[in-house]
């Protein structure tokens, strides 16, 4: 299996790199900041917000692949707030990263893709997409865009023999959640209320996310398009009882 990662250097895209090279994976990492990439995978710069770096980056990584058959759109960024709190800049960046930073690696990726026996691209969503949450407005509506953008692509390349599908998580343990929680102004209480979030008591880890990523990536979900894997500790289906006092 030749793969491309983006965002792969870190948090949940490390924990796909990983996966990958540990199943025998020929992989590329694409990131903004890629030196902490895994030794076993080509750390390849890209700013996904920038189409010519795209374009320069996935012909550096199929070239030294030698073809492609997984893409994982995983880079991303995280903001906070109400639709008050973020101003245009702030959405344009975060879309910009979010959602259109998977068109574009998608968009140089085909052509590659198409010559594939058993193609598949797996986007990086989130619950956010399908659960009201609080000062997630703009994250959630980019995240929401990537479901609706997952289930347009699969329809489209059916025929091309490539699958499309997403992964949501739930709050996963990421260096970005570590971020908000360290700004927060009691990060004891505020990690306390996350996990009092999830049904499961516990964040989503990163090996668990990328787990279903590298299913969906592979021969295995050969089934497998327009599918939105959730992982997420119940937090979109299940609705427990509090616990008694």
């Amino acid at each position: 299996m030749k793969a491309v990662v983006t965002g792969g250097a870190s948090g949940i895209g490390a924990a796909v790199t990983e996966a990958l090279v540990s199943r025998g994976a020929k992989v590329a990492v694409l990131d903004l900041a890629p030196s902490q990439a895994s030794g076993e995978a080509l750390a390849i710069t890209c700013d996904v917000s920038s189409d010519a770096s795209v374009r320069a980056a996935v012909e550096e990584a199929t070239a030294w692949l030698g073809g492609l058959d997984v893409l994982v759109n995983n880079a991303g960024i995280g903001a906070q707030g109400t639709v008050e709190d973020n101003d245009d800049d702030e959405w344009h960046k975060v879309l910009d990263i979010n959602l259109l930073g998977a068109v574009r690696v998608s968009r140089a990726a085909l052509p590659h893709l198409r010559k594939s026996g058993h193609a598949a691209i797996v986007n990086t969503c989130s619950a956010a997409a399908m659960v009201g949450l609080p000062d997630r407005a703009l994250y959630s509506a980019t995240k929401g865009a990537v479901l609706s953008l997952t289930l347009a692509m699969a329809a489209d390349h059916l025929r091309d023999g490539i699958r499309v599908n997403c992964v949501s998580p739930g709050t996963a343990d990421t260096p970005w959640i570590n971020r908000l929680l360290a700004k927060a102004p009691d990060p004891v209480a505020e990690r306390a209320a996350l996990l009092a979030r999830q049904p499961t008591g516990k964040l989503v880890s990163p090996e668990e996310v990328a787990a279903a990523i590298v299913y969906l990536a592979s021969p295995l979900a050969g089934s497998c398009t327009g599918v939105n894997l959730t992982v997420d500790g119940g937090i979109l289906g299940l609705r427990l009882p509090s616990p008694r006092s």
